[in-house]
């Protein structure tokens, strides 16, 4: 056992439980939040909104039918789909070459209800690689080689599935909205996200970026829910400073302080 890993994990990953149906009902709990968000208010600067587990649902289901089927004790964890990753394949962080080529994941991919045209969705034949998706991505194909010695104990979400942007294409992230549009969007995927924890019987989240380390800290503590440890990754987002300056060294020493790098080099 490594010296940094905290026994009750260690003690979880010896005895893996494998069953398709934790697919399934992970599905179950996204498809139930979407259904929530997509009545919920937004700020007057949000002009459109993408859900991409609706209209890239076909490789959205099959990452997490192929990967997804499991307990995972290591949940990374995001803040929302970027508009050349996860909004194009469906996938978290999912740059289209490597969610294509390593992690094997396709299928068709259709339009959101309102395309914005400064945005527009064209799946696997997105010619614009997200930065942050072939960093992250990139990273872990380096490290572990084969995507089941990834997900053999991790696995990869989104805190909100939902794309909010302006009429000028630009992002608008939910910690950025005002306070009476980001409290409910928070208390949905709050609950949304100990569902998930609950249902993969995860022990360490690694928020990828501060705000998804905070939301998951809080949303343990609101819900009751204890013996879960919170951490946190740099996002490789090409808008951070510091991770233009070498993503790869940083990540492998913050995973490596966390105590998880036996589990994804076994």
């Amino acid at each position: 056992m490594h010296p940094s890993m905290h026994p009750s994990i260690h003690q979880h990953l010896s005895t893996p439980l494998c069953d398709s149906s934790y697919a399934e009902r992970f599905l179950q709990i996204e498809y139930n939040l979407c259904d929530s968000l997509k009545n919920l208010p937004v700020p007057d600067s949000v002009t459109h909104v993408y859900n991409p587990l609706m209209y890239a649902a076909q490789p959205h289901c099959h990452f997490v039918r192929k990967y997804c089927n499991s307990t995972k004790p290591i949940l990374f964890l995001g803040m929302n789909p970027g508009p050349y990753g996860m909004a194009q394949t469906g996938v978290p962080f999912g740059e289209v070459t490597l969610t294509r080529d390593w992690l094997g994941v396709q299928g068709q991919v259709g339009k959101p209800l309102h395309e914005n045209p400064k945005r527009p969705i064209v799946g696997f034949e997105c010619t614009q690689s997200e930065v942050s998706g072939k960093r992250f991505w990139g990273f872990f194909r380096n490290l572990c080689t084969t995507p089941e010695t990834f997900f053999k104990y991790c696995y990869v979400h989104n805190y909100c599935p939902f794309v909010y942007m302006a009429e000028t294409g630009k992002n608008i992230t939910p910690p950025t909205f005002p306070v009476a549009q980001r409290m409910p969007l928070i208390s949905l995927c709050d609950a949304s996200l100990c569902e998930v924890v609950r249902t993969l019987q995860v022990k360490v989240i690694i928020g990828i970026g501060r705000f998804a380390q905070d939301r998951a800290s809080n949303a343990l503590q609101r819900q009751g829910i204890s013996g879960i440890r919170t951490e946190y990754l740099m996002h490789p987002s090409p808008s951070n400073p510091m991770a233009n300056t070498g993503w790869d060294a940083i990540a492998l020493q913050q995973l490596t302080n966390i105590g998880v790098m036996p589990y994804l080099t076994h």
